[in-house]
């Protein structure tokens, strides 16, 4: 609904879109519980937003010059066109337009990501600065730039033409790559897992992949990834709703069409010579969904792509996702050396899932006391209910554990 109204206000004119499509929503919620669901709900809610739309903009001065033109563009469309399959495109088009009209070149990657984040995902405030790691004023300020250089070009932005499509790819990347992540590590205190994120991701990069300019081998291994991915959320939780660890997780669980689908993006995504971040992070992936036992894992394997990766992409979480995969691969004395080698370790201060590699090294080393001070620093910093379970239960596991001497 953002996408399209933006499309014909401008993105000069967002925050109309915005309030617009809120508007409409309220409305859903005090007319469908009185009445009841309509028979097509999403054309129902599309068109209270054309007609509120249009009644704004016939009483906004700044329009009132192209007031004929955008109310015959909103209201071109009676309702049997709206529920139309050809407007079904026309919705998918305006996405991707959407997507790659927010990475105004003027603007940086990351204020780019932050606003496709917001505007086309539904992001709050809040989930944007836990996704990017940043504080909430900052967010604030960055769509604030944002909307103030829309607004600054006038009513009207032009939308991006093809030329400009490759510039701006890597952003709409990031952006499709963050949503998922924050389904798959939700902010929300009161979920940790949120499939319909994840889902939501995976649908926008089968979106881009579907544009010319998307058909390209990283789209693919995007797409690999957030499938492979995707495939193990049926086993990442118990009954209660608490994460379940990897070594203990039913693999009988996990989806084995979309580790299919998986393993058909990851091979199209190997035409060429290109190697992306998204290359390496789907082969990852992939040994994890090959291996039919944790203990079987290539974990070899796996710490060979991390090296490659951290090449290609440096940073302290990618370090410590190696470290993580060294001690697997060699025992927990190796990977506790790899986390005392990680770069920039300070910025990994108030990440819970450092101690708690830790504290995982130090219980398997048998040393429960020591792990034990590791775990109660991962609850500490945990955002999320079922994380700080999580930890809880391998604290408890440590009080229980006798030592090795």
């Amino acid at each position: 609904m953002v996408a399209y109204l933006t499309r014909v206000v401008g993105l000069g004119r967002l925050d109309l879109a915005e309030d617009v499509v809120q508007d409409s929503l309220c409305r859903a919620l005090e007319t469908w519980s009185i009445e009841g669901l309509p028979d097509n709900p999403s054309a129902w809610l599309m068109r209270v937003a054309r007609n509120r739309a249009i009644d704004l903009v016939r009483r906004d001065v700044q329009f009132r010059d192209f007031t004929p033109e955008l109310t015959h563009l909103l209201n071109r469309r009676d309702d049997s066109s709206v529920e139309a399959p050809a407007f079904e495109q026309e919705i998918r088009d305006d996405e991707l337009r959407m997507m790659f009209s927010c990475c105004h070149p003027e603007l940086s990657t990351e204020v780019q990501v932050t606003l496709i984040l917001k505007t086309l995902c539904g992001f709050s405030v809040s989930e944007i600065a836990h996704a990017l790691l940043a504080s909430e004023d900052s967010i604030e300020k960055r769509l604030g730039r944002a909307k103030k250089l829309f607004r600054r070009s006038g009513p009207f932005v032009p939308i991006v033409d093809a030329s400009e499509i490759p510039k701006r790819m890597e952003a709409v990347y990031q952006a499709i790559y963050l949503l998922f992540n924050e389904g798959y590590h939700g902010s929300r205190s009161e979920q940790t897992v949120r499939d319909e994120l994840c889902f939501e991701a995976i649908r926008l990069a089968l979106l881009l992949s579907e544009h010319p300019e998307g058909n390209r081998t990283r789209t693919y291994a995007l797409l690999a990834l957030l499938c492979f991915h995707a495939a193990r959320l049926p086993g990442r939780l118990d009954e209660e709703g608490d994460l379940v660890q990897l070594e203990t997780q039913d693999r009988a669980k996990w989806d084995q069409e979309l580790i299919g689908r998986g393993f058909h993006f990851l091979e199209k995504s190997a035409v060429g010579n290109e190697l992306s971040e998204y290359h390496l992070e789907a082969g990852i992936a992939s040994l994890h969904c090959a291996a039919p036992a944790f203990e079987q894992t290539d974990w070899a394997g796996i710490v060979a792509l991390y090296d490659l990766l951290y090449r290609l992409k440096p940073s302290p979480v990618v370090a410590l996702n190696r470290a993580v995969a060294v001690g697997n691969a060699r025992g927990p004395e190796e990977g506790l050396a790899e986390l005392d080698r990680i770069p920039d370790r300070g910025k990994l201060e108030d990440y819970p899932f450092y101690p708690a590699s830790r504290g995982e090294f130090h219980l398997r080393a048998g040393r429960p006391a020591e792990a034990e001070q590791h775990f109660e620093r991962a609850i500490a910093l945990s955002g999320s209910r079922s994380a700080a379970s999580f930890f809880a239960r391998k604290l408890q596991t440590c009080r229980q554990a006798p030592a090795v001497r």
